[in-house]
């Protein structure tokens, strides 16, 4: 129930969607409301004429958003290449009901194995890398991510040592396995912006790291690893680090196997976890983060949380390191088996919720031991888990300027709280976008918060943006876009993220419409050195095409000024002609882009820069 009193001169309508408080307008709302009397005190506190503050409410909706949330399973081998359908991946986004499984996700990421069984003494053929260039190619097509991890055996080898799985294990020797990584060091770079994650792998059957013939064998007592184990596991880490871009994370299977990395082969399991002030930095500390394959099969997840130094379990301490560390990396996994009521929902006595949170989960297969643990989990916890893996966003309410003038700002505050597991742990965008409600022209502002830092809870983000000169004057929407960071995939709405509020999504562009609009007037004010809105213009037109040839070549739909950031990529070269000049305000040329000048043609532009 909600109770406010008013003071004279003030209306408020009350309705049960979003509301809008403006002490020049009232509370307003399209559908329905109710006239409240004047004539009390207002214990509501209201903002100045100059803003307006908008309540949003809540939706208990899933769906899709990039990077977070159940994956599904796909695997190839070099022995038998199966190519991915992009049809099949753009199906993952849609609900739908995974194999074995009695419920029903939207999937963004997309686990897969590539099982390099062919090239255990020799390099990587140069038709496998084809064929991975291919599937990269029709992830990013579908617009979904993938999780990556690299094997040579997938089928363990039964044989009579009394074990489930005997040596020999078919794995591949430590010289072959970095001459590997060489090898795909150019894709993972080529293909980051469809990369979630890369794992650990490699090592052992289905690139676990504990059945293994040339890195120490966990299979039999004494369950240990010696220092030279250490050393080269250590090896093949620092060698896929160096290959993977250095924005992405790679997954290790068990926490230790991070602190041997990072501390020495000699590292005691208590070592320091990663720290705020060390997060999302680039070093390696701040890259590794953790998949778990035995997710609540018992308090030691199977073998995750040994000390392998000694061969015994160390919950106490590596169970705790990997809680405080996971806050500020990505983790996944799956489930393998039930014992007990550890698996079950919280309510059930269980602890499977309480896990997810604790280790901060981004993802989870949903194609592996549906019926023996995740089945379970529906009707009672299965919709919380779906919603709350990885990060959950939403907007409790936002302040903003209701008019500017040229040379003056934008105000805005934010107050968003995140209900996931994790903050959205790989870099994006965030944007305030103003949208011309005439003409439908876009100016965008990147704002300075790094959304990583977004951990669950509560957040308040403000700041101010200025208004160019040469922006027209008139009426604009406000918008909130998180966008992907790859130029690729920026403009994509199924790589923007979709905040958990009613009526506020934008599918067609990725916008988070945020019910409020700004007057923009005329001033001979000019920003100074502020952060600004600016208005990108992209490059559509065809190859070595003049840069004056066609507005319907430019993707605002007009000839860019100095007012635009200006992207040409793809390849492609545009001419400036003779006796021409052209102005930006900056242009990026992206992967072997081009501009041509030709005799007498002008290029007027503050800054360029090449970017790949």
């Amino acid at each position: 129930m909600l109770t406010i009193n008013f003071m004279p001169n003030f209306v408020l309508l009350l309705y049960h969607d979003r509301f809008v408080v403006d002490m020049q307008k009232g509370i307003k709302n399209s559908w329905y409301f109710t006239l409240l009397t004047i004539g009390c005190m207002f214990n509501l506190t209201l903002v100045s004429a100059q803003t307006t503050t908008v309540y949003y409410t809540i939706s208990n909706a899933d769906f899709a958003n990039p990077e977070r949330g159940f994956c599904r399973y796909t695997d190839t081998y070099a022995s038998d290449y199966s190519l991915f359908d992009s049809t099949t991946l753009a199906n993952f986004r849609t609900l739908h009901q995974p194999y074995s499984a009695n419920y029903s996700v939207y999937s963004t990421l997309v686990f897969r194995y590539f099982v390099l069984d062919t090239f255990k003494d020799s390099p990587i053929s140069a038709s496998f890398l084809q064929n991975l260039q291919t599937d990269f190619n029709t992830v990013r097509k579908a617009g979904v991510k993938l999780i990556i991890r690299f094997s040579y055996v997938n089928t363990p080898n039964t044989g009579n040592c009394g074990n489930w799985i005997c040596p020999p294990f078919g794995d591949a020797p430590k010289n072959i396995v970095l001459q590997h990584i060489t090898q795909l060091k150019p894709y993972f770079q080529a293909n980051a912006d469809v990369i979630a994650a890369v794992q650990m792998g490699f090592i052992g059957v289905w690139g676990e790291q504990c059945y293994t013939d040339f890195f120490g064998d966990l299979s039999a007592p004494p369950y240990t690893l010696n220092e030279t184990n250490w050393t080269d596991r250590a090896e093949v880490l620092d060698s896929i680090l160096s290959a993977v871009p250095v924005d992405l994370f790679v997954q290790v299977r068990c926490p230790q196997m991070k602190q041997k990395d990072i501390y020495g082969a000699n590292a005691p399991t208590n070592s320091a976890a990663l720290l705020l002030n060390e997060a999302f930095l680039g070093a390696n500390k701040a890259r590794i983060g953790f998949h778990n394959d035995c997710l609540l099969a018992d308090y030691n997840d199977y073998g995750t949380y040994n000390d392998f130094s000694i061969g015994n379990a160390d919950t106490l301490n590596l169970k705790f390191y990997k809680a405080d560390d996971s806050k500020y990396v990505i983790v996944g996994g799956e489930t393998c088996d039930s014992t007990g009521l550890w698996s079950l929902c919280d309510s059930q006595g269980g602890f499977a919720v309480h896990e997810m949170n604790r280790m901060h989960y981004t993802y989870l297969n949903a194609d592996y031991n549906n019926f023996k643990v995740n089945n379970h989990w529906t009707n009672v916890c299965m919709d919380e888990i779906k919603k709350r893996l990885g990060y959950r966003l939403y907007l409790v309410s936002g302040q903003y300027s209701n008019a500017a003038a040229h040379g003056d700002h934008l105000s805005y505050s934010l107050n968003i709280i995140n209900e996931g597991f994790s903050s959205p742990v790989n870099k994006r965008n965030l944007k305030l976008i103003l949208k011309n409600v005439a003409t439908d022209e876009t100016w965008e502002a990147n704002l300075d918060h790094d959304i990583r830092y977004l951990f669950q809870g509560s957040h308040n983000l403000t700041g101010q943006i200025c208004i160019p000169a040469c922006m027209p004057a008139g009426q604009y929407s406000l918008h909130l876009k998180l966008s992907d960071p790859a130029i690729t995939l920026e403009d994509r709405p199924e790589y923007s993220i979709r905040l958990a509020n009613t009526d506020i999504w934008d599918s067609t562009f990725g916008y988070n419409n945020l019910g409020h609009h700004i007057n923009i007037t005329a001033s001979n004010n000019v920003c100074s050195n502020d952060a600004e809105f600016v208005s990108i213009n992209k490059w559509k037109g065809p190859d070595n095409a003049m840069w004056n040839a066609s507005h319907m070549y430019w993707s605002q739909e007009r000839i860019p000024t100095e007012c635009d950031e200006v992207y040409v990529q793809d390849g492609k070269t545009v001419i400036i002609p003779s006796g021409y000049q052209a102005t930006a305000k900056k242009i990026t040329l992206i992967n072997n882009s081009f501009i041509r000048i030709l005799d007498d043609g002008q290029l007027k532009v503050l800054n360029q820069q090449d970017s790949d």
